[in-house]
């Protein structure tokens, strides 16, 4: 009698050939931050990877559960009959790149744990150019593997990394493969436990990018902190072994400069400038920057714009600027999948625009590029977060660097964004000495990185001992940040919506205040009256209420609601109202404006009619 094949055999074949090589030397390689990704000579690599799902992770430990000396996957080659084979990448076993596989597979929906993806690509240039790889994010944890050999690791799933695979490819045919873990764990950045939807996959726009051998790597072109006729920032090439010759024109504003660099490829800028068109809502002026260096040249569009805080004021190019703002979600609510396109961005920050929005907290990690650079056209203020959330593992000196490697990422892909105007350490964490060494850690780096831009953190309130309705934001790490935003869930999670009007608010710092979470859910379409929770009618009046209390608070500079839209959630499990969705949205997963969406869009209409 045949037996039947067991699910490994039936999943994994065909298969091919273990080709067992001998001695194989350790090519990882370094990450290499590429800024301006898209405006340099890219091939894309989007499009169907063939995967193979590995949730016992068979194809990277062996049985021992030791790491395997000579890898998973090599070169394919010829077989007979006589040899074993266990596993193969097949056109029947297919996910789109960018995309998360839980929307794309039912039967990963709920998964974490890893999936092997595969792509062939071909080279046809003058291999005397170097050769990248470049992922704009894949969650959580991945190791790239190019024609069969370790090319790198990253740890991290929401900013890009790159690496050199020029001494790796032929001419001709070659493939990539990647691991991609996305499973939780406790000294994770995020940890276990987080209120979003775990997505697993590559996400975001993969290229392959050709350079010369001497090219321009980085570069930081802003405004001089607090100055409106003085460029600065630095020139940064990678290959160069003498000093080199560099050049930025800004042809719209006449600039026309050239530097020098240091033998490493380094030099700061300075450009005196008069008369720029600065960047705001009102006017989203974006100007045509080159930077070339040898055979290397970029062009990139690059907004300019001061911010700053003086007491409790935000100031935008040394004017007072109230933040109107909402929170988002790196989700498609429609179709209940990641966010990646510029599609998905023009809806979400549409539907931000409609609300009255001028400003949007981008939750709760580096969201695409996508984002960043349609809110930059839109002329859309932007808070950037890396996923330091709730109860980090603050004692492990590993979790911190992986949070600075995740802060250090986000800030380097996003550092010449006018859009950007804030950076946050982190989310809701509670108070402890080591929470407020690791925050302070991370405020330090932001400010060594990028000295023209806020610092913030999303805190949590507190209620008054000898006060009950008396409520106080006391948190050691407020005195590094240069805006004082916190969270509340008054009339939610703390009383009702009446509560609301006997609150009073006591802040103790001169700094400006945003209220960076309120809100309440409730099912789109689901009508009852003002105090059935879930209701859109709850909702309502929560926003009602939540508004007059808010407005009460006389440093209150701006506030980004809970949030935009419906996102999905394992942790929201109630039956017929949630099932799986977070439903604090303005607008439902169908694309309903709900009840509250509308009282915001007439505050928000109010406040730029007063303005």
């Amino acid at each position: 009698m045949h037996k039947s094949k067991s699910f490994f055999q039936r999943y994994f074949l065909p298969v091919v050939a273990m080709l067992i090589i001998s001695s194989i030397t350790d090519l990882t390689a370094h990450n290499l931050p590429l800024i301006n990704v898209t405006g340099r000579n890219i091939i894309s690599l989007d499009g169907e990877w063939q995967i193979i799902v590995d949730p016992y992770e068979a194809g990277f430990y062996d049985y021992r559960h030791k790491e395997s000396s000579d890898g998973f996957f090599r070169n394919e080659i010829q077989h007979d009959k006589t040899q074993l084979i266990e596993y193969k990448f097949t056109s029947e076993h297919q996910l789109k790149v960018p995309g998360d596989w839980n929307s794309q597979d039912p039967k990963l929906f709920y998964y974490e744990g890893t999936v092997w993806y595969k792509k062939d690509f071909k080279v046809t240039a003058d291999l005397t150019t170097r050769l990248f790889i470049y992922f704009g994010a894949a969650n959580y944890e991945s190791i790239v593997y190019v024609n069969g050999k370790k090319v790198g690791t990253h740890t991290g799933g929401f900013t890009p990394f790159c690496f050199e695979i020029t001494s790796l490819v032929k001419k001709g045919n070659n493939f990539v493969v990647v691991k991609v873990d996305n499973k939780r764990h406790l000294s994770g950045v995020p940890t276990v436990m987080t209120d979003w939807w775990n997505y697993g996959g590559i996400t975001r726009d993969v290229y392959l990018v050709k350079e010369p051998k001497t090219f321009i790597q980085d570069y930081f072109i802003q405004l001089k902190k607090n100055s409106f006729n003085e460029i600065e920032g630095f020139i940064k090439l990678d290959g160069a072994t003498s000093k080199q010759k560099v050049k930025i024109e800004i042809p719209e504003a006449k600039i026309d400069t050239a530097f020098e660099t240091d033998d490493s490829g380094y030099v700061k800028i300075n450009i005196p400038v008069k008369n720029l068109s600065l960047w705001s809502p009102g006017n989203p002026k974006l100007y045509d920057v080159i930077v070339s260096s040898g055979e290397d040249k970029i062009k990139d569009k690059i907004g300019f714009r001061t911010i700053s805080a003086k007491g409790a004021d935000i100031l935008l190019n040394g004017k007072p600027v109230f933040l109107r703002g909402i929170s988002i979600h790196e989700e498609n609510p429609l179709k209940g999948r990641r966010a990646y396109s510029i599609k998905d961005a023009e809806m979400l920050l549409g539907w931000a625009k409609e609300l009255g929005c001028n400003f949007v907290r981008l939750a709760h990690y580096p969201h695409n590029e996508n984002m960043i650079h349609t809110a930059e056209k839109m002329g859309i203020m932007v808070w950037e977060e890396i996923p330091v959330y709730w109860t980090i593992d603050w004692k492990d000196k590993n979790t911190l660097a992986n949070a600075e490697n995740q802060l250090s990422e986000a800030i380097e892909r996003d550092k010449n964004s006018a859009s950007v105007i804030i950076w946050s350490m982190g989310n809701e964490t509670p108070v402890s000495d080591e929470r407020n060494k690791f925050l302070i850690s991370l405020s330090v780096l932001a400010r060594k990185m990028d000295g023209t831009r806020l610092i913030s953190a999303a805190m949590e309130k507190h209620t008054n001992p000898s006060d009950p309705l008396t409520q106080i934001v006391q948190d050691p790490f407020a005195d590094y940040v240069d805006v004082l935003a916190f969270n509340e869930y008054i009339g939610w999670y703390d009383g009702l919506p009446n509560k609301c009007s006997e609150v009073k608010w006591k802040i103790n710092y001169d700094k400006p205040v945003i209220i960076t979470e309120f809100g309440g859910d409730a099912l789109g379409g689901y009508h009852a009256d003002k105090l059935t929770r879930f209701s859109e009618e709850y909702q309502e009046y929560l926003y009602k209420q939540q508004i007059k209390m808010i407005k009460k608070i006389s440093q209150l500079r701006g506030m980004t609601p809970w949030i935009l839209c419906d996102f999905r959630s394992p942790r929201r499990v109630l039956p017929h109202y949630e099932d799986g969705w977070n439903r604090k949205g303005l607008i439902s997963n169908k694309g309903i404006k709900k009840k509250a969406f509308y009282v915001l869009q007439k505050f928000y209409k109010e406040l730029e009619t007063k303005k």
